[in-house]
């Protein structure tokens, strides 16, 4: 005899777009642009150098959004030929960084890309999404703190 099937599990909901932290980038409330189309997340980033600290890569990057430079450093995972939104594909840095949303936080796999012509300076791709997050693409701002939930695609 098959054991009960266990019941789903109840995920939290986001919207199309979120306000998101990367807290060891020192990176918080980033417009986030929400997509299952897109495999990896990417955050709009310039890279600076490499470097090894304690015997792994580094790279140390440059986050520009809000009329605002940030200076960052993270570990470099890897670097991967991501096929952007218009079909070409790039050679781009990828990192790993806890990434929250709402109240989950998590590990994610991030590249660093030049966004200075995408209206968000972060995407979240489906593979940060799932078994995280359903996707209700009708509202935004569901896990953003201090922003009211606002219905419909208004970009």
């Amino acid at each position: 005899m098959n054991p009960p099937p266990k019941p789903p599990r109840i995920l939290p909901i986001v919207g199309w777009r979120e306000m998101v932290d990367l807290p060891e980038l020192g990176l918080s409330r980033i417009p986030a642009k929400i997509d299952t189309g897109a495999r990896t997340s990417s955050l709009h980033g310039q890279v600076i150098e490499e470097f090894l600290r304690g015997g792994e890569k580094y790279v140390r990057f440059a986050v520009d959004w809000d009329g605002e430079r940030h200076e960052c450093e993270a570990v470099h995972v890897d670097i991967r030929g991501v096929t952007s939104s218009n079909g070409e594909t790039q050679r781009r840095y990828v990192i790993k960084t806890p990434l929250m949303i709402g109240d989950v936080r998590f590990r994610a796999e991030i590249s660093l890309a030049d966004r200075s012509d995408m209206k968000f300076p972060m995407l979240v791709g489906r593979s940060s999404l799932r078994r995280r997050f359903v996707v209700d693409s009708g509202y935004s701002w569901l896990q953003s703190a201090g922003m009211e939930a606002v219905k419909g695609y208004r970009p």
